[in-house]
């Protein structure tokens, strides 16, 4: 099993090669202060750092979240390098040895734009409809606010796909047809995904 401060060290390393970056500024212990971004969960942020759900009640405890499943956009949290969890505030932010997210994300934003733009243009058909479709639409809402441009650390898209699913092809009609292969694959149906992005927060 991978420590979490090796994880900093591979995410960092492969970030930059994935960019195309020769190099990184961060030093591989440093802190993060996360900054919510819109479709964010609390499960999600705990699978991005721990790779599971384990962080989950710690955010919530040391923010003073009072429900799970109630974030906001803009809000900071500092994420130790040793896992440790801790609201964000001034103080907090100076006496840390901080990596802001923030940068990451513009590097990464900037650079997959391009990239979705320079992909030939592909049509692909859903099969969804009725209440499958609905339930399509109602996970897109809430991942990306149904827009194919959005990005959120490796999570790429309309449907927030990893990008290592998308194999660098962000056009709207691979994300689509990725999509529905993940979830048929995964959860058999778009209403069985709901379910389960409804019950735990993503899918």
């Amino acid at each position: 099993m991978i420590s979490k401060k090796n994880f900093a060290k591979v995410s960092a390393i492969l970030g930059a090669v994935a960019l195309g970056v020769s190099a990184t500024a961060t030093a591989a212990n440093a802190d993060t202060i996360y900054t919510v971004q819109s479709g964010d969960t609390l499960s999600g942020i705990s699978y991005k750092f721990a790779k599971d759900n384990s962080m989950v009640n710690d955010l919530a405890k040391k923010n003073n979240i009072q429900d799970i499943n109630k974030i906001y956009v803009g809000q900071k949290l500092i994420i130790k390098s040793d896992g440790e969890i801790q609201e964000y505030n001034a103080q907090n932010a100076a006496n840390a040895n901080v990596a802001d997210n923030n940068t990451q994300a513009t590097q990464q934003q900037t650079a997959q734009p391009q990239q979705a733009q320079s992909q030939a243009s592909q049509s692909y058909t859903s099969n969804a409809s009725g209440s499958e479709a609905a339930a399509k639409a109602w996970i897109a809402a809430r991942e990306s606010g149904g827009n194919y441009g959005a990005t959120n650390g490796q999570y790429i898209g309309k449907y927030q796909l990893s990008a290592s699913y998308l194999n660098g092809d962000y056009s709207a009609a691979n994300q689509e047809r990725v999509a529905d292969q993940y979830v048929a694959s995964r959860y058999g149906s778009w209403q069985n995904a709901q379910a389960h992005w409804q019950a735990n927060g993503w899918y």
